[in-house]
């Protein structure tokens, strides 16, 4: 079978044309225009079901220690192993302590029995549900941060939505273009012979769409060689591995003024059926893995975060009652981290529900009292001008009164 020329241009223009970007976007990036210096959202998704009773502890709850035998996290006091006080009745794990100055100095928010009403045990549901912002329908076709993506605008970067990630989450998927990177240098065609092949067939291209979405295309990469030559990578601060990569590289697009307003990040590793630890262990692991990107983050960016919020996000929580393997089994309320220049922060937020047994949501859980579409709502209207929240998450009632978290 014979591959014409004209089936190869038209069958990659599809794959390259999903990037959606503009031709004019390359002269303002390489500007640094203020527009291009507008209000930013930041995802942090952690995957796997995070334990947020042992992330922020209710500890003048007698029912938390009575429950957890094996894992709680002692009162604050002095010494390595103790929790770190925030108000007198939650305190942070121990390996969150570097997000303590943050809370302090009012940048960083907590909201606690927090999450999915969604019941569902299952991660692939519950995640699920979470992206696409709709908890218990299962038809909805996109994610809600595409559907806060999609606002009108004419010509836009094509860097307006980034995941750092192998392939594009859930949350991003829909009708507005959005990218996949892992780095500002890897963002090319790795041949160059291949490059400047296709660069030359898509030239002669009778079709002027595929023209544009030549030229953009390569005009991206352009960019990104841009970016990768000119702002460097912080060396130091962020943890080793993929999301502490994936955090440094969203800092490197905030600070090149590439348009960026939304980015996505994950972090996994939270399923902790067995062996979870107290102080230490596998789940202080991966709580000195979040504190130690988020506070490098912050510090990374400098006055730039006045222009950002990050928020975390995680399926579900986990069981009150430690189970026989000293883990704790899937759950339900969790807690959601809110960082930024305009957050109210320096506040638990949330209506704390306790851990009675006759108040344990199915007799087992810890129980909602904060949607997370509450937040994310407030945060999309307050912080990115998202004017119908309707659209963004169909079908939610949202309450009279936000919860109060961006100033």
């Amino acid at each position: 079978m014979t591959f014409s020329r004209r089936i190869f241009i038209k069958n990659a223009g599809l794959g390259l044309l999903a990037l959606g970007l503009p031709p004019a976007f390359v002269l303002r990036a390489a500007q640094g225009e203020e527009k291009n210096r507008g209000k930013i959202l930041v995802v942090v998704f952690q995957r796997g079901g995070m334990d947020g009773l042992n992330a922020v502890i209710p500890f003048r709850e007698k029912g938390y220690y009575s429950l957890r035998p094996s894992i709680a996290i002692a009162e604050p006091a002095s010494g390595d192993e103790r929790a770190v006080d925030l108000d007198g009745f939650y305190a942070l794990h121990p390996a969150l302590a570097p997000l303590k100055g943050l809370f302090d100095q009012g940048r960083l928010a907590i909201i606690h029995a927090a999450g999915s009403p969604d019941n569902t045990r299952s991660h692939f549901d519950a995640q699920d549900y979470m992206e696409i912002g709709t908890p218990g329908v299962k038809n909805t076709p996109d994610g809600w941060l595409n559907r806060c993506l999609a606002r009108g605008h004419q010509d836009l970067t094509p860097f307006r939505a980034v995941a750092l990630t192998s392939r594009l989450p859930r949350i991003l998927a829909g009708s507005t273009p959005a990218l996949t990177m892992t780095a500002a240098e890897e963002f090319r065609l790795r041949n160059e012979s291949f490059a400047a092949a296709l660069q030359r067939l898509y030239a002669t291209a009778q079709d002027p769409f595929l023209q544009q979405g030549s030229r953009s295309l390569f005009d991206g990469m352009e960019v990104m060689k841009q970016v990768a030559a000119s702002v460097p990578s912080a060396t130091g601060g962020y943890p080793a591995g993929r999301f502490g990569g994936s955090l440094r590289e969203i800092s490197r697009l905030i600070k090149a003024n590439v348009g960026l307003e939304i980015a996505f990040a994950e972090i996994e590793g939270w399923d902790t059926h067995a062996n979870q630890g107290g102080a230490s262990g596998i789940m202080a692991n991966r709580l000195k893995e979040l504190a130690e990107g988020l506070s490098a983050f912050y510090r990374d960016l400098g006055d730039r975060m006045e222009d950002v919020v990050l928020i975390t996000l995680s399926e579900f929580g986990r069981t009150v009652r430690e189970n026989g393997n000293r883990g704790t089994d899937h759950g339900h309320a969790n807690v959601m981290f809110v960082l930024g220049g305009r957050v109210k922060g320096g506040i638990v937020y949330g209506r704390w529900p306790g851990l009675e047994p006759e108040v344990l949501y199915e007799g087992r859980d810890l129980d909602l009292t904060t949607d997370f579409r509450a937040v994310c709502g407030e945060i999309l209207s307050r912080h990115m001008g998202q004017k119908n929240l309707s659209k963004v998450f169909p079908g939610y009632k949202f309450p009279s009164r936000p919860p109060g978290l961006i100033a």
